[in-house]
C-alpha cells in the first residue's frame, strides 16, 4: 500500500472528537478583552482601571477574582498559583506615598502593592464601568426576584447603562410590605440591612443600586419610587430622604457588590481563561455582626 492509500484508509477511520486547546493568553490580553466588554468611556474620570501593576507580556497561569485587592486576597492568588488578581475595586486612586513590606511604614496600599509584585501577582480592575454595565445594573434585581426596567441614573450616551435599576414588584408578590422586601434581602445577602421607613409600607416600585448611593435617593424622590436598596447611603441624606416619604434598604457597601465577582469571573473565562484556572476569594467575613445573645 502506497501513501496515497495509506492517506485514504486513515481518513475513513473515526477520529472521535478533537478538542480545541485554548492558544495561551497574556496579561496584556486579558486587559484588553476585558477593558473592550467594560470600558474605560464608561468609567468615571476620577478611577483608576486596567492592570495597575503586573508584567503585560507574562502569560496567564491562573486568575484569582475578588471584591478588594487586600493583603489577604493577594497571599490566598500567590497560594494558588493564580498570576492575576482581578477586583472590583482599584487597590489606589491616589498613588500611595511609598511602597514598603506589610510591617513596614509605607500605608497599606503600599504594602499591598509591595507583596503584589514580589509574589508575581499582577493587578487589575474594572470598577466604575463595570458598576455602569448594563448586566452589572440587572445583577441585583434578578436576585432580588424583581422585574427590571429602565436604568435609574443613565449615562448620558447610553441610555442602557449607568448606575442602578428600577424595578417591578411581580404581580405574584404583590403587594409586597417593605419589611417583607427587607426579610429578602437577608435571605439573599445573609446579612441584616438598616432600614429607614415603616416596615408595613406597601411598594410595588423599588430602585436598586449597588455600592454607594450617590444621588439615587435624589432621583427616586424626584421620579416617586418609593424604595430604594443599595449598599451604602450617607446617614443625613438617609434622614433627609426618609422624612421625604423615601423607603431605604442599606444593605452594606461591600454586601451589594461581592454578587459582582461571579460576573467578574465568568468574564475572565469568556476573555479566554480555562474555567478551572478561576477561583473567586471569599471575602464575605471581613466584618460581622455579633447576635444578641442572654449571658
Amino acid at each position: 500500500m502506497d501513501a496515497m492509500e495509506s492517506a485514504a484508509e486513515l481518513a475513513k477511520v473515526n477520529g472521535g472528537v478533537i478538542s480545541k486547546q485554548k492558544a495561551p493568553l497574556a496579561i496584556g490580553q486579558l486587559e484588553h478583552r476585558l477593558l473592550e466588554r467594560f470600558p474605560v468611556a464608561d468609567a468615571e474620570p476620577w478611577d483608576r482601571m486596567g492592570l495597575i501593576a503586573g508584567d503585560s507580556t507574562r502569560l496567564v497561569t491562573g486568575v484569582m477574582v475578588a471584591l478588594d485587592p487586600t493583603l489577604e486576597a493577594v497571599g490566598a492568588a500567590r497560594d494558588a498559583g493564580a498570576d492575576v488578581l482581578l477586583t472590583h475595586h482599584p487597590v489606589f486612586l491616589d498613588p500611595p506615598a511609598a511602597f514598603s513590606p506589610p510591617d513596614g511604614p509605607a500605608p497599606l496600599p503600599g504594602a499591598v502593592l509591595w507583596e503584589a509584585i514580589a509574589g508575581g501577582v499582577a493587578l487589575m480592575n474594572v470598577h466604575t464601568a463595570l458598576d455602569a454595565s448594563e448586566e452589572a445594573s440587572r445583577l441585583l434585581p434578578s436576585l432580588l426576584s424583581l422585574d427590571a426596567d429602565r436604568v435609574l441614573v443613565p449615562r448620558k450616551d447610553d441610555s442602557c447603562k449607568g448606575y442602578g435599576r428600577v424595578c417591578s414588584v411581580r404581580a405574584a408578590d404583590r403587594p409586597l410590605r417593605l419589611e417583607q422586601l427587607a426579610a429578602r434581602c437577608v435571605s439573599v445577602f445573609g446579612s441584616t440591612p438598616r432600614i429607614w421607613g415603616s416596615g408595613g409600607t406597601v411598594v410595588d416600585t423599588v430602585a436598586v443600586a449597588n455600592g454607594a448611593a450617590g444621588e439615587a435617593p435624589e432621583v427616586c424622590l424626584a421620579e416617586g419610587i418609593p424604595c430604594l436598596i443599595c449598599g451604602e447611603v450617607r446617614y443625613h441624606s438617609a434622614l433627609e430622604a426618609a422624612q421625604r416619604g423615601l423607603a431605604i434598604i442599606e444593605v452594606g457597601h461591600d454586601v451589594s457588590e461581592l454578587p459582582l465577582c461571579a460576573l467578574l469571573a465568568q468574564a475572565a473565562v469568556e476573555a479566554g481563561v480555562p474555567a478551572d484556572a478561576v477561583s473567586i476569594f471569599d471575602q464575605t467575613g471581613n466584618w460581622t455582626v455579633p447576635d444578641a445573645q442572654r449571658l
